[in-house]
């Protein structure tokens, strides 16, 4: 449970300033401007620490919407939140927000001259609609730099956002990471988007559904998990009936869901050039037959069959064993 400790002077007053109520409090939600004011009214007033859950109590809020809000203005550049520990426990220090305008002259002024163009002002209002949320200057100027540092065109921007919005991400941060492996990968149009999507899609289609036949629910696997699976696709080109196969003999022979396991039946199979389940049966019954040979060489033969058997006077040896031999 994180607490915040506030570090400032002690008023019985809290100013708040105009740069503030002008420039960030219109464009921000509700709440977070609640949480800010808040949070500035402990500063003020000397507060060495508060727990996040008083503060989400004081505002009828969850805890989750003061973390968010705090995480906003930190990026905002409203606040300073500092990690204390790994306890959840933060710094956070107001800023003065005088010195807004001197240090950010250049980028306001390149952002206001963006703003006046009516295709990058609708672009941004599409965003906005899609995130249902208002976009700080930060996001605003990190959408419009994609243009020029990656050559992404505001419909190649917008189908980005729409990517990440249908996976339920819309924090900046998330969005950020997605425009990176697109221009790592060379996407520059609206055609190399929708191919990478549907590779990238269909590959996680096929991942869920292995995921699911090993009774796996949740999609957050481990890495080495994940390359794996995507060997197995990818590389190995094995249909999901192989994989099927592999994971049942994997059960059936140590009871328990094991990926390494799984991956050395299929890293045989790949090796013996096995592409179909009737492949499989083929290489079992000739492993199964090779056995059988085997047993039957290595088995002991026969007492009663292993030298060249007498023939008895059967007459004979009653009359040897009667006595009567000797009439």
């Amino acid at each position: 449970m994180s607490t915040f400790v506030f570090k400032n002077k002690i008023y019985d007053y809290t100013p708040v300033s105009n740069i503030f109520i002008e420039k960030y409090m219109p464009k921000a939600r509700g709440e977070f401007v609640k949480i800010y004011l808040l949070g500035l009214k402990y500063c003020i007033s000397g507060e060495l620490g508060v727990n996040i859950s008083l503060i989400a109590n004081s505002l009828n809020l969850l805890e989750s919407d003061i973390m968010n809000a705090f995480n906003y203005w930190n990026d905002e550049g409203v606040i300073n939140l500092i990690p204390i520990d790994n306890m959840g426990n933060f710094n956070i220090e107001f800023l003065n927000l005088a010195s807004d305008d001197s240090t950010e002259n250049d980028e306001k002024v390149n952002l206001l001259e963006e703003l006046n163009k009516t295709s990058i002002k609708d672009m941004l209002q599409d965003i906005e609609k899609l995130i249902a949320r208002p976009l700080s200057s930060k996001e605003m100027t990190m959408y419009l730099s994609w243009q020029k540092d990656y050559c992404f065109k505001p419909e190649l921007i917008l189908l980005l956002i729409q990517y990440c919005v249908s996976k339920g991400k819309t924090d900046y941060r998330y969005i950020e990471k997605i425009a990176m492996s697109w221009h790592d990968d060379n996407i520059k149009n609206i055609e190399d988007a929708q191919l990478y999507i549907k590779k990238h899609e269909d590959k996680w289609i096929r991942i869920k559904k292995i995921l699911n036949y090993l009774g796996i629910k949740s999609t957050e696997i481990m890495k080495p998990q994940e390359k794996m699976i995507d060997k197995w696709i990818n590389v190995y080109n094995f249909s999901l009936e192989i994989i099927y196969k592999a994971c049942d003999i994997c059960f059936e022979r140590i009871n328990k869901t094991d990926f390494k396991y799984i991956d050395g039946i299929l890293n045989s199979w790949f090796k013996d050039n096995i592409k179909t389940l009737e492949d499989v049966e083929k290489k079992d019954k000739k492993r199964s037959g090779f056995k059988k040979k085997k047993v039957y060489n290595n088995s002991k033969q026969s007492v009663f069959n292993d030298y060249t058997q007498r023939e008895y006077d059967y007459k004979d040896l009653e009359k040897k064993l009667l006595g009567w031999d000797n009439e």
